[in-house]
């Protein structure tokens, strides 16, 4: 069985590549540590070209693509610390399957939609919630939307849009929504930590072309065995971590049953990798790499706000063992 992705995902991979270079990066992440706004690209333009829809059923006003190509999209996302994030457009799909005319609402751009974990009346921390304009929460096992107010604490990682939420006014979009809940949540980690694996990967392209081109004792400091074993050490955590979400995402269309497990297992995954990626920079940058003047301490940022988004590592790596140990008994 071939798990690799074909051509035709391959060009769709590098179209999302060269979107996000043009209309993200680190400069509109810096802005946005001084200027609260609307990360890069933005809800507008990420609807416009149909990458926030990606898994909206084409009946509903969505592409109708599967859970793997949107991964594709949000890893080159991830690289340019790009916003709002592709987890939360996936979640909404999950979560509002079935109400096509709110999907339609969502896919045309009319309602910004973001999820809310806790309580609806006061919740806690939430991602994108900074640019929404409507909001989906879990009261009791009940499904509600509707508008709410934001409180926004002093940011981070500035891309992620994170504040809490006290909503009003809000309506049922579904009864007996607590295991589309769960779903919802799963397909979420998915993404994120395919946003996480491109910006991971971005962080030790960083590294490494430091490595070639800072000369220490008249060498490049690349040649040195403590630098180039962590580099590469952190080079072969990505593409394990690259295996674990493309099989996540995978597994959401054709193996229900594993996608749990799957999903869990990448997002703890990506956790500690691409924090310890971020690490690594940091030493092999020297001084600078704790300096204002350079990326590394954007992407340290992200790393740090996404480790903790949507349950921490503790808590997937212990769910991913309870659903390891009750698939064997």
């Amino acid at each position: 069985m071939n798990f690799d992705i074909d051509d035709e995902q391959r060009n769709f991979a590098q179209h999302a590549r060269k979107f996000f270079s043009e209309h993200a990066g680190t400069a509109a992440a810096r802005a946005l540590l001084d200027e609260p706004g609307e990360p890069s690209p933005g809800r507008e333009l990420l609807t416009e070209l149909g990458f926030s829809s990606l898994t909206i059923p084409e009946e509903a006003g969505g592409v109708g693509s599967e859970l793997l190509n949107m991964a594709l999209v949000a890893e080159q996302a991830g690289r340019q610390l790009a916003g709002p994030s592709l987890a939360t457009a996936a979640r909404v799909a999950v979560l509002l399957e079935g109400r096509n005319d709110l999907l339609e609402d969502v896919a045309t751009g009319r309602i910004a939609v973001a999820v809310v974990d806790g309580s609806p009346e006061a919740s806690a921390p939430s991602m994108d919630v900074t640019s929404a304009s409507h909001f989906l929460a879990l009261d009791g096992d009940d499904l509600i939307l509707g508008p709410g107010t934001v409180s926004v604490g002093e940011p981070i990682d500035a891309t992620r849009g994170v504040g809490t939420v006290g909503m009003h006014l809000a309506e049922t979009a579904r009864v007996g929504s607590a295991a589309q809940w769960e779903k919802a949540k799963l397909v979420a980690c998915t993404i994120l930590a395919a946003e996480g694996l491109g910006a991971a990967e971005r962080v030790v392209e960083l590294a490494i072309e430091h490595a070639k081109s800072r000369e220490t004792f008249g060498r490049p400091i690349g040649s040195y065995q403590s630098v180039k074993h962590r580099i590469v050490d952190d080079w072969v955590a990505i593409n394990q971590l690259r295996s674990l979400v493309w099989w996540a995402a995978w597994a959401a269309d054709h193996d229900p049953g594993k996608f749990p497990i799957a999903a869990s297992a990448a997002k703890a995954y990506c956790a500690a990798t691409f924090e310890t990626a971020c690490e690594t920079l940091v030493h092999v940058l020297g001084g600078i790499g704790f300096t204002w003047e350079h990326d590394a301490h954007l992407y340290w940022r992200r790393a740090k706000v996404d480790r903790l988004l949507l349950g921490d590592e503790t808590e997937h790596l212990t769910l991913v063992a309870r659903r390891s140990l009750s698939n064997v008994a």
